[in-house]
């Protein structure tokens, strides 16, 4: 075994790249053109482990800036310890929000490094409950035509035979409720009766407007309803639960612990959705599910699949993993090792040691537009996404807030002084 000092962790590797989509994507409360991925490289001695998360590029800078001095020097091995410094550092920026999932990627990257030096799989560090990981493919946006919708369908359910299927639902912020309804039997007229139909709404709907939706669509079979309220609105989960057949599930945006027992001591939800790259991590991601079996609930994993299929396997109150087609398709441009999810399951990494996944740093190359200590470059162009970007004080892309259906505008690090 090496030394202590040869454990121990030093400064975070750390960039930010953007990914334009094939085609614009929405739901029923947001709408984009891209989406960002912050990766972190944790180094000790030899190792280097990776984490990410998908979240605004500002989330690169609060890791380089917060989180690296709380977790540098300590060993490798101490992922607890790392996770406890980073809470404590965060008090007065606050944990809720991309605090959060600043935490999760370096969290995620910690405990790769760690199943790495023991050259062992992460899953068999964490500890198995499961062989297999069942998943469901997810998509469907409100901005895709009906042959759009149709194809990507047809792609789970017939191609990969996996037996449930997500669409987002919603449209307009829930003032569109008959397009809902008629995609929702789209979709169900794409994958044929025996195959599971799951609807998003992503908190479009009112909560009796909620189960006016769920009547209307009573022969399409729901039988997942993802935030048909706001998740903030534990009350009106509640009443929705009580008042449909389908599932009620939400969670994805929980960033600690309390958030998730909220949200189950009020009720609100027949599955607690977690999300590994936003909750703190796999550290959280097990205490989040230790609530949630206390409260006689199952965990779903939320995006970031590829991520999530090591805790996912080792977590006995486990569900599904979300397949989310943005995810797995970054995932899969810019890692080696990726999962396979024909048949509805995916393999954890079996033998490779870590999470089983090689990054591709020169294959992610072009889309990168944010790494620290970059003097001298110059404004990198996204599928023109270009200009405009505002540069913090050390040199730093900065994201703007954007509208629905604008491109997000962005710049690499701008030559320090």
């Amino acid at each position: 075994m090496s030394s202590d000092s040869t454990l121990q962790l030093g400064t975070l590797g750390v960039s930010a790249y953007t990914v334009p989509t094939v085609s614009p994507e929405g739901d029923g409360t947001f709408a984009w053109e891209a989406t960002t991925m912050v990766l972190v490289q944790a180094r000790a001695g030899a190792w280097t482990g990776v984490g990410w998360t998908f979240a605004p590029a500002a989330c690169a800078t609060l890791i380089r800036d917060t989180l690296e001095p709380a977790v540098t020097g300590l060993n490798a091995f101490d992922v607890p310890a790392a996770a406890e410094a980073m809470a404590r550092t965060v008090r007065n920026a606050s944990r809720p929000g991309l605090t959060g999932y600043a935490i999760s990627a370096v969290d995620c990257a910690l405990w790769d490094l760690k199943a790495r030096i023991l050259d062992l799989p992460l899953h068999r560090l964490l500890g198995a409950a499961r062989t297999q990981v069942e998943v469901y493919g997810s998509g469907g946006f409100t901005t895709y035509s009906e042959d759009q919708l149709r194809t990507q369908l047809e792609g789970w359910a017939g191609h990969n035979q996996i037996p449930r299927v997500k669409i987002k639902i919603g449209q307009d912020r829930g003032a569109n409720t008959a397009r809902d309804l008629e995609r929702i039997r789209q979709a169900r007229d794409a994958i044929g009766p025996r195959v599971q139909l799951f609807v998003d709404a992503n908190g479009a709907y009112t909560a009796k407007q909620a189960v006016r939706v769920f009547e209307a669509a009573a022969e399409c079979d729901l039988s997942w309803f993802e935030e048909p309220v706001s998740s903030d609105h534990l009350e009106g989960l509640r009443q929705v639960r009580q008042s449909v057949s389908a599932d009620v599930a939400a969670g994805e945006y929980g960033t600690d612990l309390f958030y998730f027992q909220r949200m189950c001591d009020a009720g609100a939800v027949d599955c607690l959705q977690v999300d590994v790259s936003r909750c703190g991590g796999f550290t959280e991601w097990f205490r989040a599910a230790a609530v949630a079996a206390a409260h006689g609930l199952e965990i779903s994993g939320h995006c970031a699949p590829n991520l999530t299929v090591p805790a996912a396997a080792g977590t006995p109150n486990f569900r599904h993993l979300e397949w989310f087609h943005d995810h797995v398709r970054i995932e899969d441009m810019f890692f080696d090792g990726t999962g396979d999810p024909h048949g509805g399951a995916v393999q954890p990494s079996g033998d490779r040691p870590g999470n089983g996944l090689i990054f591709r740093e020169r294959d992610a190359e072009k889309y990168r537009i944010w790494t620290p200590g970059n003097k001298g470059a110059s404004v990198n162009k996204v599928n023109d996404i270009s200009e405009g970007a505002v540069i913090g004080p050390r040199g730093d892309a900065v994201w703007m807030c954007v509208p629905q259906y604008s491109r997000p505008w962005l710049a690499a690090p701008a030559s320090l002084p």
